[in-house]
């Protein structure tokens, strides 16, 4: 799956909760400017009716004052509407059809009575109270209107909302910048890093020393991890192509003097020996190409081949057959045992490369355990979370100051014929399974020990 820009998947990370704070922000000022409103300006009505009744009661309901008169005009930004009438329903001053309570709410002296009602066509908050005043010798409660459109406290609360979400956009957008251009200036040691990985060259394989940031230490240790990895897997086909070479170049050099022998032969018989002869050569130097590339295998992976769970003691029996059945050796004459407790020992990893360890180990004895070598014991146990499998035989064994020169490459501690790789795989595939191989001490023959990791089956 494709993945977009840095800049922009940063940008929705951040920008996505500050969107949504946003919101939320706009909505409470919203809301806490709409009841700030409200109270607001129903003080601006009560201020505009507490002066209107002093007034009436001043003028006797004829004038108002200049001061009043302008509350009136602007109070909040917006016209007020007013009127007043005596204790008897008489018409004092200000609109003639002021707007009209609900059924339902009776108005007390002195208490100010808020509520919204519809005049002339409009939404009005309107204020009535009922306050003592004298006028013209005649002294009563006289009941004072006061209303003003709701268009203006709606314009009121735009205004307000509009300048905070104004703020609360610049400051979403100046974000947005930051982030853009932040990441640009952030990513520079990253850029750098791979334009100088791009000017290398293929051969160079060396760690990568530059200064990163120390959230990309991480991706740069795991990248020289890899690189020293490949390095060493080059360095070793290298090593495994110039001994392949140097191994091969004899065989393949008697083969092609025993086939041109074959080819000036001076007579049938003649030829059909030397035949022979190349046959087996030729088969010496497949089972050296085999086993080099045995050997190669075993060394092409850095962990366990955890394929599949094996019970060890089946595959022991298995590679006792075939080595018994088509074995590249003599065999008639060796006994080959296997000891195994009633319970199975299982396993995990590659079956077919750990049957080949222990047929190497099979044919060794055999190979390099001198002529008078005629059994080889398999003992399989299980010692805490390992499973051991000891193969011993009654040969000629392997000095202590030769257990080295064995499991090396192309190296025997006995002089004999082989590839000298029959140690080595098997100790590489142990190593690759988790496990290890050791040579023990014994008083006679060789005594080979494969360690591998314990699996449980449930």
């Amino acid at each position: 799956m494709k993945m977009g820009s840095l800049r922009t998947r940063l940008i929705i990370i951040i920008l996505t909760p500050l969107l949504l704070i946003a919101v939320v922000a706009a909505v409470m000022e919203f809301r806490g400017t709409t009841e700030r409103a409200g109270e607001i300006f129903d003080r601006g009505l009560l201020s505009a009716a507490l002066a209107i009744s002093r007034d009436v009661a001043l003028s006797g309901g004829d004038a108002l004052s200049p001061a009043t008169r302008r509350l009136i005009s602007g109070t909040s930004g917006g016209e007020l509407f007013y009127h007043v009438y005596a204790p008897d329903g008489v018409f004092v001053t200000g609109y003639a059809t002021p707007p009209r309570p609900p059924s339902d709410v009776l108005l007390a002296e002195a208490e100010p009575l808020f509520f919204d009602a519809i005049y002339q066509g409009r939404d009005v908050r309107v204020l009535r109270f009922r306050d003592a005043a004298t006028l013209d010798g005649f002294t009563g409660l006289f009941t004072i209107s006061v209303w003003q459109d709701m268009s203006v406290r709606a314009s009121f609360v735009t205004s307000v909302v509009s300048r905070t979400i104004a703020v609360l956009a610049l400051l979403l957008a100046s974000v947005a910048l930051v982030v853009w251009f932040g990441v640009r200036l952030g990513l520079r040691p990253l850029l750098e890093l791979e334009d100088a990985i791009a000017s290398r060259t293929p051969s160079d394989l060396t760690p990568i020393r530059r200064p990163v940031p120390t959230e990309a230490q991480g991706i740069v240790g795991t990248l020289n991890a890899l690189l020293d990895r490949v390095a060493r897997r080059i360095s070793s086909k290298d090593e495994f192509i110039s001994n392949a070479a140097h191994q091969l170049r004899n065989p393949i050099a008697g083969v092609l003097a025993l086939a041109e022998a074959v080819e000036s032969a001076p007579s049938a018989e003649a030829s059909k020996a030397r035949s022979a002869e190349l046959v087996a050569a030729a088969r010496e130097a497949t089972h050296l190409t085999n086993q080099l590339l045995s050997f190669e295998r075993a060394k092409g992976s850095d962990t366990a081949h955890a394929n599949a769970v094996l019970d060890l003691a089946a595959l022991c029996e298995s590679v006792i057959a075939r080595f018994q059945g088509g074995s590249s050796v003599a065999t008639d004459h060796v006994t080959v045992t296997l000891e195994a407790p009633p319970a199975p020992l299982y396993v995990a990893g590659d079956d077919l490369m750990l049957q080949e360890a222990l047929l190497n180990l099979l044919t060794n004895a055999v190979v390099h355990g001198g002529p008078d070598v005629s059994r080889i014991r398999l003992a399989l146990r299980a010692d805490d979370n390992m499973v051991r499998l000891q193969v011993t035989d009654d040969g000629i064994g392997i000095a202590p100051e030769d257990r080295t020169l064995a499991v090396g490459r192309f190296s025997q501690a006995n002089a004999g014929p082989g590839t000298g790789l029959g140690l080595p795989i098997a100790a590489r595939v142990m190593e690759n399974h988790g496990g290890r191989l050791t040579i023990s001490a014994r008083d006679r023959g060789a005594c080979i020990v494969l360690e591998l990791p314990l699996t449980v089956v449930a």
